[in-house]
């Protein structure tokens, strides 16, 4: 099971105890995958369809206990993808499905039907406890979440432009920095920072799913944390390794063209030094000379070095010259 399967599995099995975010979140449902049949003689059903079972399971639990409906679900294999079931829930009732558009807002008292189902009212979600459910309802029929052991991707796709802003408006209510970018015929609502995934979980109340992703966090931080400091020690380790070997070279220059015996006692210890213990740090160099030099002195006396041999060098080239 996916990741966000199993965060859909567990949103499947909340229920509010307050019947206004029952609603909403029926609402929610009803947005993204409800439609409303009328017949010739104006009797109406309201149905659901989705492809995932706990989509189905969730709205048929909250119809049922928000206004004691018991609807009837229909199963069949997905046409087109063969291993996969549809799933239809409908309430054929006219005056059931009367009592679930009105609370929903999605009919008028005077029975009069919203032209688009995709945006809800604002009156069904006033409290900040009835937008949880309506997030959390609208994740659990549209959403989906990146594997986060390879990235961190939240998104709701949306039928229109209308609906992803709602979408996108509410959840920046929550301090959540949501984006809509346009896909084919659709427009998705993103998150990409880890941390901002974790807090809509807890917000749509998916506690142990937060706890997974937080553990795979903490993982996946601790992991480059110490990648990073490997790849610094490494660097650290072959800028030490570089400046040894140019050090021995400009020691091995002067000792070929002039030979040490030109240097003071302090640089000719220096440099027979570093010949003899050319992994050695500036440290260790230092502790083995007498007396010992701290790391700057031994820095200093091996950058003297340096510019000896480089003098020795251009003295050579304006003499070939």
């Amino acid at each position: 099971m996916s990741f966000s399967s199993k965060v859909k599995e567990e949103l499947s099995r909340q229920i509010s105890t307050a019947r206004h975010c029952q609603i909403a979140e029926i609402a929610a449902i009803l947005s993204v995958c409800g439609q409303v049949s009328i017949s010739s003689n104006d009797h109406f059903r309201v149905i659901v369809h989705t492809e995932n079972v706990s989509v189905a399971r969730k709205y048929f639990t909250l119809i049922e206990k928000t206004f004691n409906i018991e609807a009837v679900i229909h199963v069949r294999k997905n046409v087109y993808l063969k291993k996969s079931n549809v799933y239809r829930v409908e309430v054929s009732s006219h005056e059931d499905t009367v009592r679930i558009l009105q609370a929903t807002k999605f009919m008028s008292p005077e029975q009069e039907i919203a032209d688009d189902l995709s945006v809800m009212s604002r009156l069904v979600i006033q409290k900040e406890c009835c937008k949880r459910a309506f997030l959390r309802g609208t994740f659990l029929a549209a959403g989906s979440i990146s594997d986060p052991e390879k990235g961190y991707h939240l998104e709701i796709v949306c039928s229109t432009q209308e609906r992803a802003e709602q979408i996108q408006s509410i959840m920046r209510e929550f301090e959540l920095d949501a984006r809509i970018v346009a896909r084919k015929k659709s427009q998705v609502v993103y998150l990409k920072e880890g941390s901002q995934i974790v807090e809509f979980l807890g917000l749509v109340e998916a506690g142990i799913s937060l706890m997974d992703l937080e553990n795979i966090r903490i993982r996946k931080e601790i992991s480059n944390n110490i990648n990073r400091k490997v790849n610094c020690e490494t660097a650290n380790i072959g800028k030490t390794v570089s400046a040894a070997v140019k050090q021995i070279e400009d020691i091995r220059y002067i000792e070929t063209h002039v030979g040490f015996s030109q240097l003071t006692e302090e640089l000719e210890e220096t440099a027979v030094c570093r010949l003899r213990y050319p992994e050695a740090t500036l440290k260790e160099l230092g502790e083995m000379m007498s007396p010992p030099v701290g790391k700057s002195g031994v820095n200093h006396r091996l950058r003297k070095l340096g510019r000896i041999a480089d003098e020795l060098r251009e003295n050579k080239e304006d003499y070939n010259d």
